[in-house]
């Protein structure tokens, strides 16, 4: 059932109206003032892209115009905008990196592989 976004005349404040049925006719008041004199707006919205869509979006060179890959904290923007992008958890291992990296770290490949060694 929808859910329909009203701006009131009278206080200029927004309500949120959830609609049960679309053949029941309904008359929306403010919850702030209790006016009926109420314009319906245009309520914000989320697309749903699929994983396809997102890594073309993340291939898009134009993503990259303020990269220094010589500096560590602009990686670090990057990495998190694309952490981001993903819409996923990327575990703790990432955020790790990345903090440190906007701490002007380097990363490094120091603890890679110790699992393997084993």
């Amino acid at each position: 059932m929808p859910i329909y976004e009203y701006k009131c005349a009278g206080c200029g404040r927004k309500s949120s109206v959830f609609v049960r049925s679309f053949s029941d006719e309904f008359s929306p008041v403010c919850r702030s003032c209790g006016s009926r004199d109420l314009r319906r707006v245009v309520s914000l919205f989320a697309v749903v892209k699929s994983e396809e869509s997102r890594l073309d979006d993340l291939a898009d060179p134009s993503k990259f115009g303020d990269l220094d890959e010589s500096d560590p904290k602009s990686v670090a923007r990057w990495a998190r905008k694309m952490g981001s992008e993903m819409g996923e958890d990327l575990g703790p291992e990432f955020d790790e990196m990345v903090e440190r990296m906007e701490a002007g770290e380097e990363p490094d490949d120091s603890g890679a592989g110790d699992e393997d060694s084993l």
